[in-house]
């Protein structure tokens, strides 16, 4: 089979990989492999919500977002439950309900015509003298000067990168059910029994979406658990439509974060760019696209220096989510924070 060359392949084309895809400068020849199909449907469990830090990364693009991309309804509270002490606190949010799936193929659909894209799944690559050589499953080959990692969580870019470099990862599951709620709300769960990190669950559409994450030993068992013991605070779930799951990243460390090296890069949660506190990924996914792009634009023979220290600013950032993490995620240091109602909302 025959073999194309090229000066930049990225594998993933989530926000990061079509951010990315989007911005470099056109001298490059690139293409981008993505494992999605335009109508397969988004099989990561997400939310779909916008947070106030991906609005503002959309923003530095100067680009505006369809209405079609939108979600109904649009909720302007978060609703937490801290299942151990039987809190709950209402919190103003200006999240953006959205189709995740469709919010990805826009984003996808600005690439510029310059930019060769394609479907499929990466076996392998290696470096070379020239560059790597990249494998698919379906047996073609591409050679490229440049690699780049947007392949989230489960990157093979990082795993190849760095064998021995591991970072703490949960199992993120998600199930959809018909909507029986009267009112729709936006919640956020924290039940110390089945999982350290956090629950959500979203009206969309009339469909209601609760997801977790959750240690990978039992986390299924803990899922259903979870369900159970929510009932008491008024959840319905009933049978559901859809179950979803996938690893998630959740950095413990500012050195979790790996940038790449011989020049190959890693972008987004690849990256190791997602909010352990929140679990929000898709502002440090178009902002580290925009700073590998900057990079691309500069001549600069270390580029992957060059990256390391353009990126500062959002490790220092993850650095500074993980010194908020015990407020969130010690039992007795949330249920302080819930007690004392600061910046909390009645709600009536």
């Amino acid at each position: 089979m025959k073999s194309e060359c090229y000066d930049i392949l990225i594998i993933g084309g989530g926000p990061a990989g079509a951010t990315l895809a989007r911005l470099l400068p056109k001298k490059y020849r690139v293409i981008l492999i993505d494992k999605k199909e335009k109508d397969s449907g988004f099989q990561k469990p997400c939310g779909g919500l916008l947070s106030e830090d991906a609005q503002r990364s959309l923003a530095q693009l100067n680009i505006t977002m369809p209405k079609d991309i939108l979600a109904d309804p649009q909720i302007f509270s978060v609703k937490t439950i801290d299942v151990e002490s039987g809190l709950i606190r209402h919190y103003q949010r200006t999240y953006i309900n959205l189709d995740r799936h469709k919010f990805d193929m826009w984003l996808l659909s600005l690439i510029p015509d310059n930019v060769e894209k394609t479907n499929g799944i990466v076996r392998n690559f290696s470096i070379n003298e020239k560059g790597y050589t990249v494998e698919l499953f379906d047996g073609r080959v591409f050679h490229t000067r440049y690699l780049v990692g947007a392949d989230g969580a489960n990157s093979i870019v990082r795993k190849t990168l760095y064998p021995n470099k591991t970072m703490p990862s949960y199992v993120a599951i998600q199930q959809s059910f018909r909507e029986q709620h009267k009112t729709p709300f936006y919640s956020c769960i924290f039940d110390k029994k089945t999982s350290d990190c956090c629950s959500w669950s979203i009206s969309k559409d009339d469909v209601l979406i609760f997801g977790g994450a959750f240690a990978p030993q039992n986390c299924r068992n803990d899922f259903e658990k979870q369900k159970q013991r929510l009932g008491k605070y008024g959840f319905r779930f009933g049978k559901p439509i859809k179950t979803e799951a996938c690893i998630v990243l959740r950095p413990k460390s500012y050195f979790d974060i790996c940038t790449g090296k011989n020049r190959a890069f890693l972008i987004g949660e690849a990256a190791g760019f997602i909010s352990p506190s929140s679990l929000e990924g898709i502002s440090f996914a178009i902002d580290s696209a925009i700073l590998l792009a900057e990079t691309f634009a500069l001549q600069s023979k270390n580029k992957e220096k060059k990256y390391l220290r353009k990126t500062f600013h959002l490790r220092l950032k993850i650095f500074k989510k993980i010194i908020k993490c015990p407020f969130m995620y010690h039992p007795m240091l949330r249920k302080l924070v819930m007690l004392s109602g600061f910046t909390s909302i009645d709600v009536k």
